[in-house]
């Protein structure tokens, strides 16, 4: 079987970095742990460190994870990452902290279930600033935000943004004082304090060591620098963090010289994907992990001589070549990790995980 190897020693050094720079220039952070997904060996292993208590708060994106965290420690503050589902709403105010939200019908649904077990729930409110993702349209946010007083259980502590995420816009500077400036309207009308203005990710990292963040934009959600050294900026090292914090071992079950070339009828019979390669016939190795356990195209090999080839729901074949490194049925092919790659192996069921340091 597939296996996946977390360094945990490395990420608590990439944690611990990125803190020194928070603190530097005087932000908080929430540590985004949803690429660990539900396995609990590595969230109690990571939970167990002290630095994640420099923290402001844990952040999720599935109410499950957030019911572990606060069985392994209820102490630790948790952040409901996404606008929740109404039907859910119980399940969150039981386990988040704090959540995201941008629909008042979530809202009262969360005021209802809040009400229920006699505590509040703290919001931040998410503003569309363009990424096309969930939020609130700005023109309707002073309408919108002056009906959630009317919500007893609900107590708004900021306002948040998306930026980079699933359409890729740049947060640029201006994009992020257009959300300051938001949360200061909304302070002066309102005469009540949002404590957050949480507008920033690991994409705006560099942009923060430039000193290119606006001062009120106080907060930050960090998930793929802290797990894999990289920011989706640029897809590149910042920092000097460790980018080797997992690595995945996949096993050749076959290799044998092949053709490049189907030989054949092509249908649409297929279920994964190939490359596209000049040669006639090279080294193939199939190995033991298919398109329903990770996308190959995010994974790093160790060995620069091997790539891609094709795949299926279950097998993967790489081009190894003239296979100048001698590989032979029964060795193993080592990568690197993408974030999406490291994302989807933690939640892929037939791939064994293996936590270290």
């Amino acid at each position: 079987m597939a296996r996946l190897t977390i360094h945990l020693d490395k990420i608590v050094a990439n944690i611990d970095r990125i803190d020194a720079l928070m603190s530097e220039h005087g932000k908080t952070w929430s540590l985004v742990v949803k690429v660990l997904g539900s396995n609990s060996q590595a969230l109690s292993a990571l939970l167990a460190h002290p630095v994640v208590r420099q923290t402001h708060s844990l952040a999720v994106s599935q109410w499950r994870v957030l019911k572990l965290v606060k069985e392994i420690d209820p102490s630790l503050v948790t952040l409901y990452i996404k606008p929740p589902g109404i039907r859910n709403a119980g399940n969150v105010v039981r386990f988040a902290d704090i959540s995201f939200n941008s629909s008042f019908l979530t809202l009262q649904a969360l005021d209802r279930a809040a009400g229920k077990i006699g505590q509040k729930h703290r919001v931040i409110l998410m503003v569309e600033m363009g990424e096309l993702r969930e939020g609130i349209h700005r023109e309707g946010l002073l309408d919108f935000y002056k009906k959630v007083f009317k919500l007893k259980n609900i107590d708004i502590i900021g306002l948040g943004t998306n930026l980079g995420c699933m359409t890729g816009i740049q947060p640029t500077y201006d994009k992020m004082l257009q959300l300051v400036l938001y949360q200061q309207l909304l302070e002066a009308t309102f005469k009540r304090k949002l404590e957050l203005v949480s507008g920033a990710s690991s994409i705006t990292l560099p942009l923060l060591a430039e000193n290119k963040i606006p001062l009120g934009v106080n907060h930050f959600r960090i998930g793929e620098a802290a797990f894999l050294g990289t920011s989706p900026l640029n897809d590149k090292p910042f920092l000097n963090l460790m980018t080797d914090t997992f690595t995945f071992e996949a096993n050749i079950v076959e290799l044998y010289r092949k053709d490049n070339t189907p030989d054949g009828i092509l249908t649409d019979a297929n279920v994964g994907e190939t490359g596209d390669f000049a040669t006639d016939t090279s080294v193939h190795a199939i190995v033991d992990f298919g398109a329903l356990d990770v996308d190959a195209k995010k994974l790093i090999p160790h060995d620069p001589g091997v790539r891609f080839f094709g795949n299926s729901s279950d097998l993967t074949v790489f081009d190894l070549g003239e296979n100048p490194s001698r590989y032979e049925t029964g060795d193993v092919l080592k990568f690197n990790l993408k974030y999406m790659a490291a994302a989807q192996l933690m939640n892929a069921q037939f791939v064994d995980k293996i936590v270290k340091g």
